[in-house]
């Protein structure tokens, strides 16, 4: 009797200390809002480009979801280095300096930024910003990129937003002159709104990833899984999917490519 009431003890303590890995759930850090990688349909639903993608890179990795957590962008990259969440996305840019404090697993889509104004605000360029004020995401690319042009461009402010959306309410209402930020995302949010437009693309070539922390182990294992995801042409559907166009094969939406690591 005693022997088999420590039996049963056993299998109930394996059970207990068990159970979480079967409902782990991969944490994920997004600017939502950050149409069309992540934002909320007319539901409320947290959709996108990218939460499609992690939803089933998790899905891959044995994980039983994806919770996807409303972060400013600013705020992903402590997010992932304190373990408060294990992946962040949000169109984030792969830079050199950004790998000497974090990881990220191969790149996914290749991109630029842009500059978006009103349609009759007389701007057609970067050239015709003198005296202007200029829109950007706080931390982002798009950020460094006017940051490092300010006296070039003859820029009176640069002024920072948490996020698209309240940059481009105040492009439409007249309260900055130009936003300066990716331009899938700018594109995907004008294609409807004939008031604004992009007027220049400013090449970059940037390209984006998702982040993790530094060294993380999770990375290389989300790095195997978009090798598969490209072999299998997911990736490349969900580009036709949220974009219209099939992407083209030498880009990293359909290419294979080696996980990045720091130069220097």
């Amino acid at each position: 009797m005693i022997a088999r009431r420590l039996f049963l003890a056993t299998v109930v303590a394996v059970g207990l200390s068990a159970s979480p890995a079967f409902a782990e759930t991969l944490t994920v850090g997004a600017n939502v809002g950050n149409v069309p990688w992540e934002f909320q349909d007319q539901s409320g639903e947290i959709t996108g480009f990218e939460v499609e993608l992690v939803k089933e890179v998790a899905s891959r990795l044995g994980y039983d979801g994806a919770d996807i957590q409303n972060i400013p962008f600013n705020g992903l990259f402590s997010a992932v280095q304190s373990g408060r969440i294990d992946v962040a996305v949000s169109s984030i840019t792969i830079t050199e300096e950004r790998l000497k404090s974090v990881s990220f697993a191969q790149p996914y889509y290749d991109s630029d930024q842009s500059l978006a104004a009103k349609a009759d605000a007389g701007i057609a360029s970067s050239a015709d910003l003198e005296g202007k004020t200029v829109g950007v995401d706080t931390g982002s690319t798009g950020d460094m990129y006017a940051t490092e042009r300010e006296k070039d461009w003859g820029l009176s402010e640069i002024r920072r937003y948490e996020g698209l959306n309240p940059a481009m309410l105040d492009l439409q209402a007249g309260r900055i002159d130009g936003y300066v930020s990716d331009i899938p995302a700018v594109a995907y949010y004008l294609k409807d709104k004939p008031a604004m437009k992009v007027v220049e693309r400013l090449a970059t070539g940037e390209q984006y990833s998702m982040m993790f922390a530094k060294d993380a182990e999770l990375a290389t294992k989300v790095n195997g899984v978009l090798d598969t995801l490209k072999d299998e042409g997911f990736i490349a559907k969900l580009h036709e999917k949220w974009f219209g166009t099939v992407p083209e094969a030498t880009t990293s939406t359909v290419e294979k490519r080696p996980m990045p690591t720091p130069k220097s």
